[in-house]
């Protein structure tokens, strides 16, 4: 199918579904991977593989965008108000989510190697997802204020356990000695790089900004600094979503507008962030859920206790407020294209494996995007954050 063709299905089944499911009271990002899962190969084959794998540059946009978006939510004026409380609830969140996933799964008899990637795995969340719901919903307060930084914080983290996690299950499998190099080195490289790139590209874009004074030009420039940003993290091998997040984050502590840029990019990521939805569900395949059997479903639970356990013993040890307390580990089930992302790269590194653990990855994304922002707003609402209407 033609590519332009598929992406005007795609925003025609996004749109659709979007009516449908805001008359039921679900969340846009529900409707949107509903709409690509029945559009997809897998159910209507409306969009063929080779057309979904076409579209996957919109993706790769996409994510950068977020990854800007939530980096522009750390200034340092709001982080010095939060405190240490982040980077303690995300450390504990994302560790306890690992810990759990790896002990219950070698305990029901699975591969150490597996299990030990699994548990590196189950520290990602979908940014995407939450972002999307707290958009939607003008979710404001405590839970949320908290919500965006630690969400932003757990894939810089998740990607040094994951790196960890991989060496360790390779030298497992190929019975060779561990190495500080591959465990620890070459983790640190990628993401002090990422960030290190991603912070010169924000300090160019600031720099710019003094000779642009009109809305679009700056629009323009934000935009040219975030796919230049996803195509070096390509080209050099860093994170884009650390990469874009540093430009992001550079910008809002260095650009006096910066409310304002954010404000101008937040009007034209919408059709983006659906295309990039709509294709996430169109890339699921519902066959391989009889092949996941107990390893997912323990999956699936363990992780969601570890996020809950986690955010929770960070929010008592740092003596936040009850709501945070209570529902801010709600909020951190979505996981999606940094989970299949790292599936992918287990796919090539342990190819003994690789199969299962992606079948298990993609089976938990299916369950956790759809049920995942459902549980967030429905966490937010009870926190008092998103108000009726």
């Amino acid at each position: 199918m033609n590519t332009l063709l598929g992406v005007g299905i795609c925003m025609a089944a996004g749109l659709l579904f979007n009516r449908i499911v805001k008359k039921i009271g679900l969340p846009n990002v529900t409707g949107y991977l509903v709409a690509g899962l029945l559009i997809g190969p897998c159910c209507l084959r409306i969009l063929d593989k080779e057309c979904v794998e076409s579209m996957s540059v919109l993706s790769t946009v996409a994510l950068g965008f977020i990854a800007f978006s939530i980096g522009g939510e750390f200034k340092l004026s709001h982080i010095r108000q939060i405190g240490k409380s982040v980077i303690t609830i995300t450390f504990l969140q994302a560790l306890m989510a690992t810990l759990l996933v790896d002990v219950v799964l070698i305990i029901a008899g699975f591969p150490t190697p597996v299990c030990l990637t699994l548990g590196a795995i189950a520290t990602a969340t979908a940014p995407a997802a939450t972002l999307m719901v707290v958009r939607q919903y003008k979710a404001k307060g405590p839970v949320t204020s908290i919500l965006l930084p630690v969400v932003a914080l757990d894939d810089a983290i998740g990607l040094m356990v994951f790196s960890i996690s991989l060496a360790v299950a390779k030298v497992l499998v190929a019975g060779t000695a561990l190495s500080v190099q591959s465990m620890l080195v070459e983790p640190l490289i990628e993401i002090v790089g990422s960030l290190a790139v991603g912070g010169a590209l924000g300090l160019i874009l600031t720099f710019c900004m003094r000779f642009f004074h009109s809305k679009a030009n700056r629009l323009m420039l934000a935009l040219a600094s975030v796919l230049l940003g996803a195509a070096l993290a390509d080209l050099l091998g860093l994170s884009s979503l650390l990469l874009c997040m540093s430009i992001g984050a550079v910008m809002a502590n260095f650009y006096n507008d910066c409310d304002g840029l954010l404000a101008s990019t937040d009007e034209w990521t919408p059709a983006l962030f659906m295309l990039f939805f709509v294709l996430s569900g169109a890339e699921l395949d519902l066959t391989i859920v009889p092949t996941v059997g107990l390893m997912g479903v323990l999956y699936i639970v363990v992780r969601a206790a570890g996020k809950y356990f986690g955010a929770w013993l960070g929010s008592t040890l740092e003596h936040r407020d009850a709501n945070i307390r209570k529902y801010l580990g709600l909020t951190l089930l979505p996981q999606a294209g940094v989970a299949i992302g790292m599936a992918q790269i287990v796919i090539r590194a342990l190819p003994e494996y690789g199969t299962h653990i992606q079948a298990v990855v993609l089976c938990a994304t299916l369950v956790y995007e759809l049920v995942g922002p459902l549980i967030t707003k429905a966490a937010l609402t009870k926190a008092g954050e998103i108000t009726k209407g």
